[in-house]
């Protein structure tokens, strides 16, 4: 539910068009290349996501600008605490210019 809470959250805000996917097969949008293709840069949550971006699709991964931000799947879905923790490593990354 991290991603769909990034998505909920900056959904709104003029920095950024967001879309958001999973990895795993149950997830309600399953990451395609399609997906990857229409991003200039993707975040994922943990570093087992950019590896599977880079197992999947090598190409994408090559040559596209990825950011790990490194938070466990430990939070329900706008759960409080989550939305503090991406809030401020989001902010990070953008005012580092890395998204």
């Amino acid at each position: 539910m991290r991603s769909a809470t990034a998505h909920k959250i900056y959904e709104n805000d003029d920095r950024f068009e967001v879309k958001s996917a999973g990895t795993d097969k149950s997830a309600n949008t399953v990451l395609t290349e399609e997906i990857l293709h229409w991003a200039d840069s993707i975040v994922v949550m943990e570093k087992h996501h950019r590896n599977h971006i880079r197992k999947h699709f090598p190409e994408i991964y090559n040559n596209k600008r990825i950011v790990c931000l490194y938070i466990p799947d430990d939070f329900d879905y706008m759960q409080t605490e989550l939305i503090g923790i991406l809030k401020d490593k989001v902010e990070d990354v953008y005012s580092r210019k890395l998204i």
